[in-house]
C-alpha cells in the first residue's frame, strides 16, 4: 500500500526590488565579528552591527 505524498506548496519567485521593499519597510539588523590574529594571537577584534531600514520606517506616525 502507498501513501501519499503530500503537496509541495508552490514558491513563487520574487523580484529583488520586491523583496529589498518588504526588508526595508520592517528593517534588518546585520551584524557580524571580525578577528585577526596570527599564531594564535589575536592582535584585533572588530563587532559590527548595523541596522537597514526605510526613512518612513523610523518616523513617528502622525496623530
Amino acid at each position: 500500500m502507498t501513501q501519499p505524498v503530500p503537496a509541495q506548496p508552490v514558491q513563487q519567485p520574487i523580484a529583488l526590488v520586491d523583496l529589498l521593499d518588504r526588508v526595508l519597510a520592517g528593517g534588518v539588523v546585520v551584524s557580524g565579528e571580525l578577528t585577526l590574529s596570527i599564531a594564535d594571537v589575536d592582535l584585533v577584534h572588530v563587532s559590527l552591527r548595523t541596522l537597514l531600514t526605510s526613512i518612513t520606517a523610523l518616523q513617528a506616525p502622525d496623530d
